[in-house]
């Protein structure tokens, strides 16, 4: 995947922005349904002092985010989704296990010229990503695996192109600070710089 999506998507958010403003009324909700794929960037980091890079393999999902409008056009979204799996892999030894792992993650949002045809949206929160049912395989077959949970910065840029009143098809893209400290039978290998873009689309509806 291109990890310039997301700039380009920005950019393209904030040219929509010029289009005239009509307001998503403080006190509305939204549900939006959808499925997201997380795609790890390309260097994940090393192992072992340096001497075993890491590559993390991307993985697709169905996903959830609820919004509550605090203000017209300015809300707070919640993003959920069925838990992610990824592959890890160390370069020159192949898969060496896999784990799992739900991303929540809180922010603040603003949206551009809501009834319009094609609505812009960007925000900023908190990721909190905790990793479970981590397995060993190939080199690490019977090792013990375990990536602690992190907390970093989430950015979210999107469009929303209006079907009707009270419902719009979301494409979306988001980039997330993920990093991980790596333990193989309790003791620290590194750490896994993950900062996956996460990109999809979803049926959003207004309540």
């Amino acid at each position: 995947m291109n990890h310039k999506l997301l700039p380009c998507l920005l950019a393209a958010t904030l040219a929509a922005a010029a289009l005239p403003a009509a307001a998503q009324s403080a006190g509305e909700w939204t549900l939006g349904v959808g499925v997201h794929n997380v795609d790890p960037k390309s260097n994940n980091g090393t192992l072992a002092n340096g001497t075993l890079p890491l590559s993390i393999g991307s993985s697709a999902r169905p996903s959830l985010t609820v919004e509550y409008f605090v203000r017209d056009n300015l809300g707070v979204e919640v993003l959920a989704a069925w838990p992610f799996e990824h592959d890890i892999s160390v370069k020159g030894l192949g898969k060496v296990g896999s784990t799992k792992h739900l991303p929540p993650t809180v922010s603040l949002q603003y949206h551009f010229n809501d009834k319009g045809t094609v609505s812009p949206v960007i925000g900023a929160g908190v990721n909190f990503t905790t990793f479970f049912g981590s397995k060993t395989s190939g080199p690490l077959a019977g090792s013990d695996l375990s990536l602690a949970s992190s907390w970093g910065l989430g950015l979210h840029a999107g469009l929303d192109f209006r079907i009707n009143e009270r419902a719009t098809l979301r494409v979306d893209a988001r980039w997330m600070n993920i990093e991980s400290s790596v333990r193989v039978d309790g003791q620290r290998l590194g750490t896994a710089k993950i900062d996956p873009l996460v990109y999809g689309a979803a049926y959003v509806m207004k309540f």
